[in-house]
């Protein structure tokens, strides 16, 4: 093709996509309404928020679902193997924990004032070495009325737990505690001097076994519950 032919063919060319485009430009100009098309700004594409589930809010006593303003909340899980040790958790405060410090092999107690919701005394008696169970018989008695007492094990809290002692856990409303055996879990809690509301979570037993996940140490369990405050 000559030259200038073919700078002709290009000329043309260039002239009718102008055309093109400056019809196209005022024909939407023209029809579509003025506002009906925005350009997104990219700084607030990019700024969007993302919308995130809130964080659960953390109940006391580590609970799933909160107590009744009016009630009290606990939380009693027992030890599991060697490493894990029992904790006592009333209201959010925990009275036995390792971090205490006053947590250890046997049972576990621990006395809270019922009007108060504080905690009183707590203690725990080795059942496996020495003479412990007249101790953890005293303990109880002198529990003041108007009292918890929150109780679990940790390891094992029964080979030299005497009758007259599991005697006295029972008249508290114990109806596990001569069903333990060696390193068996338990959990329990009662009340002195009146009577705690039935549908609550009071007491839990699981024995050790040679096909848990400690492979014949107990394996840890938990009851928890809310407690209301106008019982006496």
């Amino acid at each position: 093709m000559p030259l200038n032919r073919l700078h002709f063919v290009k000329s043309a060319g260039l002239l009718f996509a102008s055309l093109a485009a400056w019809y196209l430009g005022w024909f939407f100009a023209a029809v579509v309404p003025k506002g009906a098309v925005t350009v997104p700004n990219f700084q607030q594409i990019v700024k969007k928020p993302v919308l995130k589930a809130p964080v659960p809010k953390r109940q006391k006593c580590d609970h799933w679902s909160p107590c009744s303003p009016g009630d009290y909340a606990y939380r009693i899980l027992s030890g599991g193997g060697t490493e894990k040790l029992a904790k006592i958790c009333f209201e959010d405060d925990l009275l036995i924990s390792e971090e205490k410090g006053n947590v250890g092999r046997g049972i576990n107690i621990a006395i809270v004032n019922y009007k108060t919701g504080k905690l009183t005394s707590a203690k725990y008696f080795d059942m496996w070495q020495g003479d412990h169970s007249g101790e953890l018989m005293n303990f109880i008695k002198n529990a003041p009325e108007g009292s918890l007492l929150l109780m679990v094990t940790h390891d094992d809290g029964s080979t030299r737990l005497k009758d007259d002692a599991k005697k006295l856990v029972e008249e508290l409303g114990s109806k596990q505690i001569r069903n333990m055996k060696f390193r068996s879990s338990w959990a329990f809690i009662a009340a002195k001097g009146f009577k705690l509301p039935d549908d609550i979570q009071k007491e839990k037993i699981n024995h050790a076994g040679k096909n848990n996940r400690y492979r014949g140490w107990p394996a840890e369990i938990q009851i928890e519950g809310c407690i209301p405050r106008n019982l006496i």
